[in-house]
């Protein structure tokens, strides 16, 4: 398949002045003569922009990937990048052409059998009976904090510097200052509620920390227990539950309490407000869990479909 002088001396180019190796060369050329071949008899060189956008679409349709689209929208700006600046042509028809975006890869997700395991070890550990009172707090602690952070899918930020009061108001709803400071509403589930006071009145008892504001204070700078003390101490704890530590973090059963919400048929918008996501296209990285949902909805539910 002929594909012109044009595209020779763009291969030319390449190797000459920005040392291009084989594999790379190879790689232009494949892309290259793929989109020649789309256009049929008119040389590539003469393609517009309607030409690229209808191209685009065909590789949606032959089933391309994202990532393989984006490299070969490359390899086109590349290829018109040099013919305007070589003169040979007038402009270039791949300037306002935009790369198919990418849905965001979802992080890490815990199991609901993996969260039960993790919080069921999380409260045995605080039952056990420790020699020091300050062990059996640290014990407390940590169980609250895990009991929070799934029942709500706090920030960890959030999570470490939340207030006192909010174990010692008798509500069903914490209220949140997020990014921002944007304020947010958040619902508490009971077995959290009743982690959060037990863990204040063993404080209280011990009498330790009585004039501090936070619900998990500490003697560090800021008066809170910190970001990177928990996630050491949640990673301990998935050890002795049997789970991979390199797994569970706190940010990973934030987006479990997500998941786990969407696959029990939460709306997305309410995800979106529980999260404190600003934009709905930041909590659209679980719309791959929606797709299951309704995969599964179809699959169980349709008349036709157990023939």
């Amino acid at each position: 398949m002929a594909t012109g002088f044009d595209l020779e001396s763009f291969l030319e180019m390449l190797a000459a002045e920005r040392g291009a190796a084989d594999n790379t060369l190879a790689g232009y050329r494949r892309d290259l003569e793929d989109f020649s071949g789309f256009l049929g008899r008119r040389r590539i060189a003469e393609a517009d922009q309607n030409d690229i956008a209808k191209y685009m679409t065909n590789l949606t349709k032959r089933g391309f990937a994202e990532s393989s689209q984006a490299r070969r929208l490359s390899a086109l700006k590349q290829f018109f990048k040099f013919l305007y600046s070589e003169g040979l042509r007038e402009d270039d028809p791949t300037r306002t052409v935009s790369a198919p975006k990418k849905r965001g890869a979802l992080p890490k997700v815990l199991s609901m059998e993996d969260v039960d395991r993790l919080l069921e070890t999380a409260q045995a550990e605080a039952e056990r009976p420790r020699e020091s009172a300050p062990a059996r707090l640290r014990a407390h602690r940590l169980h609250t904090l895990i009991e929070v952070l799934y029942a709500t899918g706090l920030r960890v930020s959030e999570l470490v510097s939340l207030p006192v009061q909010a174990a010692l108001r008798d509500a069903r709803l914490i209220e949140v200052k997020g990014k921002g400071g944007k304020e947010r509403l958040v619902p508490l589930s009971h077995t959290a509620q009743t982690a959060m006071k037990t863990y204040v009145e063993m404080r209280s008892a011990e009498g330790v920390y009585k004039n501090s504001p936070w619900l998990f204070p500490s003697h560090g700078d800021s008066g809170h227990l910190t970001r990177q003390h928990f996630a050491r101490e949640l990673k301990d704890l998935a050890a002795a539950a049997g789970l991979s530590a390199s797994k569970v973090s706190p940010h990973v059963l934030r987006h479990a309490f997500a998941s786990h919400l969407l696959q029990n048929g939460a709306d997305l918008r309410v995800v979106q407000q529980l999260l404190g996501h600003s934009d709905i296209s930041t909590t659209q990285i679980y719309t791959h869990v929606l797709d299951e949902r309704l995969r599964e909805l179809v699959e169980g539910a349709h008349p036709l479909a157990k023939k």
